[in-house]
């Protein structure tokens, strides 16, 4: 099958957040598995050196209305080898930023014309075309609005993914996710319990009664894990490198994350969050317990940056409590992989969540996850209160700082017996998040979609 996967980010090129690995690690799956896979992004400023060192390069013009301006393809290797079209033109992708300019919609609109464009005039034609968010979405009105017109956009399904439902664009007139939820021929979302959540009105931003007239077409897939890149037997950035076998080698990384952030050495776990500095992410629930965390000597570092306000009040607690608070507020990959390697315990008492990787990441390196029973959070992480021999990190149901102390004395009690812990890291460690299952879960989303439109797939 010939898969085009459509993304506004796309990680080693450009990288803002999660999509950016899933449009990665995803299509690199496919691949190892036999399609004949592609990417198509924007060129932003971060991608132009690999864009300018390509020999395989392509020119269109894209029609706007009232003027006409071109594009550069550049074809690259991507990761796997997966192959990759950077979307180039000064005008529109040529930015500090890959979102948050005054002009996104416009930017986005141009994107999808230029990709239209491509769709007309390569020689290579998918059988479908894999939208992401709204930065994307309007090519599924565009294929069905176009395709009586053009045979050769007659037979490219389309499948929709929606990774956050709360980012609709910022055009509060115009809601291409809309568009897209109602014109795709299957529309996914990242994890089955979100897929079920969304549909409801406390979830579902005031698209649920679309979503549900769906119906079989709208289906929840399980995001995935790189598991190469994400590997502590291989991991570069960590101080000893360690898997299952060797996990009492951990230890090495767990003396250094407090070395490098200037903690004491003390009996408490060492809780950590690498997120976006958002009310989403439940931090201030995390705030609200800081004195049952600080009761039970444990030490919170908080990786990452966005809201003002949370920035600065993480930064006066950290002045407030020099033992036991610290904040690196930037986003910073190696160093977040060192605290993935070397905490304890990884909180996301998140509001909602589509999916999070930062669970999925954190297992793998043994650290345990204490999690809001919400989305991605629920199908993932294994309460031991209902999985006793396989539990693999703790959940609470009610949003609320009662909620999250209660998970969190849980994981202290567990934290105190050697026996239990290591039992737990194991259970973690040997959780497969990898993206083979659900790589194949898309593969039947994209047989789905080919056939809505009345196409036999060739499988």
């Amino acid at each position: 099958m010939k898969i085009l996967f459509a993304s506004a980010e796309l990680d080693p090129f450009s990288k803002v957040g999660g999509l950016a690995d899933v449009a990665a690690a995803l299509p690199q799956r496919l691949l190892e598995i036999g399609h004949d896979v592609r990417v198509v992004t924007p060129c932003h400023r971060t991608a132009m050196a690999a864009h300018a060192a390509s020999a395989f390069h392509r020119s269109y013009t894209v029609p706007l209305p009232g003027t006409d301006w071109d594009v550069d393809i550049a074809t690259v290797a991507g990761a796997g080898g997966v192959p990759v079209d950077l979307v180039a033109n000064a005008r529109y992708f040529d930015r500090p930023a890959v979102y948050g300019e005054n002009d996104d919609l416009l930017r986005y609109q141009f994107f999808c014309r230029a990709v239209i464009e491509m769709l007309k005039q390569d020689e290579w034609i998918p059988d479908v075309i894999h939208l992401n968010d709204w930065h994307t979405a309007p090519l599924a009105f565009a294929l069905r609005n176009l395709a009586w017109g053009n045979p050769r956009l007659r037979g490219v399904a389309s499948v929709f993914t929606i990774h956050n439902l709360r980012y609709r664009g910022p055009d509060e007139l115009n809601d291409f996710l809309a568009q897209a939820i109602y014109y795709s021929d299957i529309v996914t979302t990242v994890s089955p319990t979100y897929a079920r959540e969304i549909l409801s009105p406390e979830y579902g931003e005031g698209l649920e009664a679309l979503l549900n007239l769906r119906g079989e077409a709208f289906r929840g897939i399980l995001n995935g894990l790189n598991a190469d890149l994400f590997n502590p037997r291989t991991d570069r950035y960590i101080v000893r490198q360690f898997d299952q076998g060797s996990i009492a080698d951990r230890s090495a990384n767990r003396t250094a994350l407090r070395a490098q952030f200037g903690l004491p050495d003390d009996d408490g776990p060492i809780v950590a969050m690498v997120t976006r500095l958002t009310e989403q992410k439940g931090i201030d629930l995390v705030l609200g317990a800081l004195p049952e965390l600080i009761a039970a000597q444990a030490q919170l570092i908080v990786l990452g940056d966005g809201d003002r306000w949370l920035r600065d009040e993480l930064g006066r607690l950290e002045g407030e409590y020099q033992s036991h608070v610290r904040l690196a507020a930037r986003f910073d990959e190696g160093l977040a992989q060192r605290i993935y390697a070397g905490a304890d315990m990884f909180l996301m008492p998140s509001r909602y969540e589509p999916c999070g990787l930062g669970q999925l990441i954190a297992m793998r390196y043994g650290t345990i996850p204490i999690g809001r029973r919400t989305g991605g959070l629920a199908d993932t992480i294994l309460d031991p209160q209902e999985h006793p021999e396989t539990g693999t990190g703790f959940l609470f149901d009610e949003f609320s700082t009662v909620g999250f102390v209660a998970a969190f004395e849980r994981a202290l009690m567990a934290f105190r017996d050697p026996e239990t812990w290591e039992r737990l890291q194991h259970n973690a460690m040997s959780r497969d998040y990898s993206w083979r299952a659900s790589a194949n879960h898309y593969v039947d989303a994209y047989v789905a979609a080919l056939r809505a439109r009345g196409i036999v797939p060739l499988e």
